[in-house]
């Protein structure tokens, strides 16, 4: 007599979340957003884009149409005209000269010895490091216009007023910079990396520029980024010390449109929007860099 024995029957298996989600939500798929969700990105987009595209109008009017009520809302016939007397009249060409020269030089220290400096409290152990992290972290909180006086007493013994080093040397090294580096090199540069090389007989110069520099670049380029635009747009200390003599940056000599009696303030717009420019130039040129910078990093985090 034969008997058939019957297999025991399994337990179902439960369905994972990630196999319930569509093959566009899964890995390596794209996420397509709803009507909502486009509707929301075009109304923030022309939010962000208002102040841009009013400066564009009221500098492409004239003084007396920006007076009345209601303002205007499209584009007059004098954009050009105005942008042509703001660049000679504030000399726009020189002061774009001596903020390329400001904001690259100062971009460009901040970027490298932040990126020195965070690799070192990040990765290297020494005393007193959480003590001086504190202290750097501490000087973030310190505004600014507190130290105005005593450095410009500095740069007056230095004879420095009305040079672009007066503007250069107080912003080559920045706290946020040293900070923002420390804390993603913390994620995105592993021990084991770095231990590798010192086994391979790296010195500690060339662990910096062929380990922490290749690593950290997507950060040093948002950083560079950053410390450009912030410098660029600076003007309470340019003011202070590049007036004496004809020698300002964008801001100041845009500035110096609104003086007199009855400023022309489509002149001040169209200054402004040259002074503009340039950033969305260099953003339009090395923006998907940037982005791209910041996802390799997101990744390698």
């Amino acid at each position: 007599m034969t008997t058939t024995v019957t297999p025991p029957e399994t337990p179902p298996v439960k369905e994972s979340k990630r196999s319930r989600l569509p093959k566009s939500a899964r890995a390596g798929g794209t996420l397509h957003g709803g009507p909502i969700a486009y509707a929301i990105l075009i109304v923030f987009t022309l939010v962000s884009l208002f102040p841009l595209v009013w400066t564009a109008i009221a500098a492409s009017r004239d003084n007396q149409r920006l007076a009345q009520t209601p303002p205007p809302f499209w584009f007059g016939s004098n954009l050009f005209k105005n942008l042509e007397i703001a660049w000679k009249d504030a000399n726009l060409g020189e002061a774009f000269l001596n903020t390329t020269i400001v904001a690259g030089v100062s971009a460009a220290t901040i970027v490298m010895l932040s990126t020195i400096a965070g690799f070192a409290f990040a990765k290297l152990r020494f005393k007193g490091r959480n003590a001086l992290m504190l202290i750097v972290i501490g000087t973030m909180m310190v505004p600014p216009q507190l130290s105005i006086i005593p450095l410009y007493m500095m740069v007056a013994k230095l004879d420095w007023t009305d040079q672009l080093q007066a503007v250069i040397f107080p912003s080559l090294v920045s706290a946020f910079g040293v900070f923002f580096m420390r804390q993603y090199l913390l994620q995105a540069l592993p021990d084991e990396v770095i231990e590798a090389a010192r086994v391979d007989g790296a010195s500690s110069w060339r662990v910096v520029w062929h380990v922490v520099f290749p690593a950290a670049r997507p950060a040093m380029a948002v950083l560079g980024m950053l410390m450009f635009v912030q410098t660029w747009n600076d003007f309470l200390w340019p003011f202070l010390v590049l007036t004496q003599n004809g020698n300002p940056t964008v801001q100041v000599a845009v500035a110096a449109l609104g003086r007199g009696y009855t400023p022309d303030q489509s002149l001040i717009m169209a200054g402004a929007l040259l002074g503009t420019l340039p950033l969305l130039l260099v953003f339009a040129i090395f923006g998907k860099q940037i982005v791209g910078g910041i996802m390799q990093g997101a990744v390698k985090g």
